[in-house]
């Protein structure tokens, strides 16, 4: 019996220990449907992770910056004011020291003072700056301010006024940033345009837009002494960006922000296209001025119903300049140039420059009812303006 019993006890537990482990399976199957968040929550948290680096990539205007941000530079520049109304032989207010003894205030527009302004710029070779020539024309002395801090000294290599256009040359040793420069000429209307410079002495400042237009003539601006066609953008540029860098996507310099409408329109801003800045910087650079081959008109773009194109007229003819001498007169019509046929104003100006100074270049017009061939030899500008 005892055995009996003995083999009877083990039955029992071996029941109980059934019975206990499905006990303890049903509350771990109870468990995990009262408690599911632990075992999801670690499926989950991959889709979290991948989201968060998916924010933490750079955009394009980051990466453009990035590339192309330490090679662009503050520019101050001071000018000596010494304005005196006073007689030179006037001892008396000559001599700083004897005003203030005696009390002597000079009215403020009569004291000797310097003119501070600011502007942009960015390194495109070593040590050497492009920037506007309005920035730095009339400067005393020009300050460089790098985005490492440091502030030297630079010297004015020439300046072109009728592309606003300077080269500056660091006083220091590199190595320098350099900007990485573009075509713009690839560029389209409506691709990405970033502004780099620092308006109202904020260094550092970028600004995105778009490319509005291209080969804005400065005559439809109202600006008449200079000789550009500029890229129009809408992205903000204000005092300051001056000289500044215009970018593409990837960071390389298209442009060289120069121009703003202010008033009605304003948001209209403007910038010279780098292919011609780049002639201009080495013109200066090799020859320390530039040549602007010129036969002395000015034109009038008109649109005739009867043709797709505009026409292109004179609207004025300089005296004593080759087109007065090779017959060239008021309301002309342009019909080729060279091999070009001409359908608008930037076509005239292309063809003239290319052609250079002191080589004969052929012109078809168009007067009254009557084709004439002429034949013109260009002259730089500035003999136009000595006449």
């Amino acid at each position: 019996m005892w055995f009996i019993k003995s083999l009877e006890v083990p039955k029992k537990s071996k029941l109980k220990r059934d019975i206990q482990k499905l006990l303890l399976i049903t509350s771990l199957i109870t468990l995990g449907i009262r408690y599911p968040a632990k075992v999801i929550s670690q499926q989950l948290s991959k889709p979290k992770i991948n989201e968060v680096n998916l924010y933490s990539n750079k955009s394009f205007i980051t990466k453009a910056v990035e590339r192309t941000g330490a090679a662009v530079v503050t520019i101050d520049t001071q000018r000596y004011v010494k304005k005196r109304n006073f007689p030179r032989n006037s001892q008396l207010f000559l001599d700083p020291y004897f005003e203030r003894f005696f009390g002597l205030d000079l009215p403020n527009e009569n004291r000797p003072r310097i003119e501070q302004n600011q502007g942009s710029g960015f390194i495109f070779a070593d040590g050497l700056v492009m920037t506007n020539a309005h920035v730095v024309n009339g400067s005393d002395k020009v300050i460089v301010g790098l985005t490492n801090g440091k502030k030297l000294n630079a010297k004015l290599i020439g300046q072109d006024s009728f592309t606003d256009l300077a080269v500056l040359k660091i006083e220091g040793k590199g190595p320098w940033p350099k900007a990485k420069l573009g075509d713009s000429a690839k560029i389209k209307v409506g691709d990405w345009a970033i502004a780099v410079g620092n308006p109202f002495g904020l260094e550092n400042t970028v600004t995105l837009g778009i490319i509005s237009n291209l080969n804005r003539n400065v005559t439809q601006l109202g600006i008449y002494d200079k000789k550009l066609e500029l890229i129009q953008t809408d992205a903000a540029i204000n005092p300051g960006n001056s000289g500044g860098p215009l970018l593409n996507s990837d960071g390389e310099v298209i442009g060289i922000n120069t121009l703003i409408r202010s008033g009605p329109g304003a948001g209209l801003s403007f910038a010279i296209p780098i292919n011609k800045a780049k002639e201009i910087a080495y013109q200066l650079l090799n020859n320390g001025k530039v040549i602007h081959p010129m036969i002395g008109i000015s034109l009038i773009e008109e649109s005739i119903s009867e043709r797709k194109n505009n026409v292109v007229k004179v609207g004025y003819v300089v005296p004593n300049s080759p087109a007065e001498k090779s017959g060239i007169k008021i309301d002309d019509i342009l019909i080729k140039i060279g091999n070009k046929d001409i359908e608008t104003a930037s076509d005239v100006i292309e063809q003239i420059s290319k052609n250079g100074i002191k080589k004969q270049v052929n012109i078809l017009l168009k007067r009254k009812n009557k084709f004439i061939k002429l034949k013109v030899i260009p002259t730089d500008i500035t003999n136009l303006q000595n006449n």
